[in-house]
Formats: C-alpha cells, sequence, structure tokens
C-alpha cells in the first residue's frame, strides 16, 4: 500500500461517520469514543473542511446534535448530512404519502409531510417498533400497492451500542424486499446522491474528499464509488474481517479517529 503522504495528498475536505467514530450510543446517550472529542476540534481549527454524514435514524437531527454537544463535541446542525431530512424533500418532490415505520425519536421529521392514504412505505431503524404486527402492517401496505414503493433510511446490517453490537435496518428492509418481490430504494449510506449531497454542502470535489468510518462497505465502500477516498477506524461496529473484504479495501485503517486527524493534518491539503 502506498505511502499515507500519498493516499492522503490533495485532502480538502473530511466527512465523518458520528455513531461508531465519535460515540456508542446507549444508555444515558452513550459516551464518547476515546480522543474523539478533541480530535474533532483539532480538524476544525485546521484548513480542511469537516462535515457530518450519518445514517442515524432513531433521533432527529437536531436531538442528535443535542446528544453530541452535551458529549463536548464542536457541532452545529447545518454541519449534519442526515437520511431523515433527505427522505422527507423525495417526499415532497415525488408526492409521496408514507405509512412510516420509524423510531418515535424521528417521527418529528416527518411533521410537515401528508401521510393519509399512504403510497409507500417509508422504513428507518424502529428499534422496538419492528414487531411483528408493525412489519406485517408495513408489508400489506406495500401489496396493496399497484406501484410499490419503499424508502429505506439506510441500509445497514447492525451497528455498535455500549451493550453489544445491535441489529440494523437493513435486515428488516431485505425481508421487505423478498416478500414483496421489490427493491427499496435507499437514502443515506451508501447511496451515491447521500454522499453527493454532503460533497456539495462542504463545497468540495468527491477526489479532494476523504471519508472516515466504522462501516467497511456503508462508510468506506460507498465513499470510494463516488470517488472518494476512505479510511476504516477500528472502533464501532469495526470487526478484524473487514479488513480482509472480498470486495472492499479501505484507503487505511487507523485504530480511532484521533489517529486518523494525526495522519490528516500531517498529509492532507499539500
Amino acid at each position: 500500500m502506498a505511502a499515507w503522504g500519498d493516499r492522503l495528498a490533495g485532502v480538502r475536505g473530511v466527512l465523518l461517520d458520528i455513531s461508531g467514530v465519535l460515540y456508542d450510543s446507549g444508555e444515558g446517550g452513550g459516551v464518547p469514543i476515546a480522543g474523539s472529542v478533541e480530535a474533532v476540534a483539532r480538524l476544525k481549527r485546521s484548513r480542511l473542511k469537516v462535515r457530518f454524514c450519518t445514517n442515524e435514524s432513531q433521533k432527529s437531527r437536531g436531538e442528535l446534535v443535542a446528544l453530541l454537544r452535551r458529549l463536548g463535541f464542536d457541532i452545529s446542525q447545518e454541519e449534519v448530512t442526515a437520511p431523515a431530512p433527505a427522505t422527507c424533500q423525495v417526499l415532497k418532490e415525488r408526492g409521496l404519502r408514507p405509512h412510516l415505520l420509524v423510531h418515535d425519536g424521528v417521527r418529528s421529521e416527518f411533521g410537515q409531510i401528508d401521510q393519509s392514504n399512504p403510497n409507500c412505505v417509508v422504513l428507518a431503524d424502529a428499534g422496538e417498533s419492528f414487531s411483528y404486527q408493525n412489519m406485517n402492517k408495513a408489508f400489506q401496505t406495500l401489496m396493496e400497492l399497484e406501484n410499490p414503493v419503499l424508502i429505506s433510511l439506510g441500509k445497514g446490517r447492525y451497528y455498535k451500542e455500549t451493550s453489544g453490537l445491535m441489529l440494523d435496518v437493513g435486515a428488516y428492509m431485505k425481508a421487505l424486499e423478498y416478500a414483496c418481490g421489490i427493491e427499496a430504494e435507499v437514502v443515506g449510506k451508501p447511496s451515491p446522491e447521500f454522499f453527493k449531497s454532503a460533497l456539495q454542502a462542504m463545497g468540495v470535489e468527491a477526489h479532494q474528499a476523504i471519508m472516515i468510518g466504522d462501516d467497511i462497505v456503508g462508510d468506506v465502500g460507498g465513499a470510494q464509488r463516488c470517488g472518494m477516498r476512505a479510511l476504516q477506524v477500528r472502533t464501532g461496529k469495526f470487526r478484524p474481517s473487514d479488513e480482509y473484504h472480498p470486495e472492499v479495501k479501505a484507503d487505511g485503517y487507523v485504530d480511532n479517529l484521533a489517529e486518523a486527524v494525526d495522519l490528516l493534518l500531517q498529509h492532507a491539503d499539500k
């Protein structure tokens, strides 16, 4: 693998995943990953542009930012690209009225969306609301539509909380795809449109940006398909087998965000 100077040269913008990179969610809101608060502060004091790109769908963007600020992070709502606001934009543009299977914490994001007589299903990480009854209702709604539309806020397999690994929305998305014989539309990572919207908001081209995440497929693979570079941290959902993934190879593996920032400040924007 090329030296770090070659791998990171020309980087002007940094996209940061949140869960598993900045903090681990869990009881009491979660805990920062060691060194991550200061790492974000160092990045924001540098010449590099910084944006946060998350698939979080159990909290509204405002609630997520408020939590991160309580944990000590310097972050504003305007700096976060999240799937719920992006999904609302898609629904408005296409005249879609969703049946929502989402977590109560993110339901407020859809407050201005017409939900009468649904003509699509929107799926997010609903947590305990992923009951048989609720999944079956989503299935029935889709099967009653002539042209069923399933929109999923991400397609992650699992994520990490302080108590351990947790099943993510992707497993439930796949169940509905299989049962209904359809393919879901993903809003969130690894969707190219989602990454492109984050790049546009940051004001840099793909070849000038790097993604730092804990998900080898959603973060690393998704970013690379858009022309970005990507580092994987060995925190959050990282598994040692990720470094030998048959299809995706990160541009580098680092122990944590603090190490990634050290390398970026040494070699990026050169």
